[in-house]
Formats: C-alpha cells, structure tokens, sequence
C-alpha cells in the first residue's frame, strides 16, 4: 500500500480510499486491500495523524455483516449510496437501529458498537476513523 501525495488522476474509492490527515491532506491509498498486513502498513504510514486521520472508501456488500465494530477514537460517517441498509448501534446494551436509504447517511459516534443488517446489495460509503477499531463477533 502507497499513499499518493499528488494525485493527478481520478480515483476510485472502491479500489482506492482516500486518507484525510492533518493539514487538510488527502491522499489516494494504491494498492490497499481490506487484508490485515495491509490495514496495518496504512496504521503506521498515518500515524502521526492520530485520532484526526480519516479513511475514506466505498465498498458493495451482498449480505448482513457478521460482525460488531467501533471506532474509539472519533465518529464514523456512514452513507447508503444504493440499495437499502439498516445500521444497527448498540446503545445502552440494545440495539438501536437506522434505516438509510439511497443518499441518507447517519453517525456512528466515537466507541459506539454498530453493525449493518441488509437484503441485496447496497453500495456504502464510509469515513471512518481507523486507529483503533476493535472488532467483535456478532
């Protein structure tokens, strides 16, 4: 995984998230794939950022998640850009749940456990915080 800092072309955020970092910098993550090696060089090229970076992508799910996650360091932007999908937070021990349809989007807030529940497919863009997330079973 390479971070881009001049891009000059355009980019696909299904293949090519964006990091936002400190300075108003945004830059395109070629080669990056959601494998943990990879998640983990793009931690540590974006360190110094801290809680401030932000991971900007766009991904197609098929099915429900199958697992639980939160962000502890900041509040995570969720998009629904087609289909229909319902986000379910874990407040209080219960589930509490958010419909998004095509162009809605919702907040997932800092250490907030969230997953998705969905029929079909649905395209979703995210910001996320990544330093930090944990990851449970659902």
């Amino acid at each position: 995984m390479k971070l881009i800092t001049n891009p000059q072309a355009a980019v696909d955020l299904s293949t090519t998230p964006v990091h936002l970092g400190l300075g108003s910098r945004a830059m395109p993550m070629e080669g990056f794939a959601w494998d943990p090696a990879v998640l983990d060089s793009y931690l540590a090229a974006v360190e110094a950022d801290g809680a401030e970076g932000r991971m900007v992508a766009v991904f197609d799910s098929e099915a429900s998640w199958t697992s639980w996650e939160r962000h502890p360091h900041g509040d995570e932007v969720v998009v629904c850009l087609d289909g229909h999908i319902t986000m379910i937070r874990e407040v209080d021990g219960q589930p509490d749940p958010v419909d998004l349809a095509p162009g809605e989007a919702m907040i997932n807030p800092a250490g907030t456990w969230h997953t998705a529940d969905h029929t079909g497919h649905a395209r979703i863009l995210t910001i996320t915080p990544g330093i930090g997330t944990e990851h449970r079973p659902r």
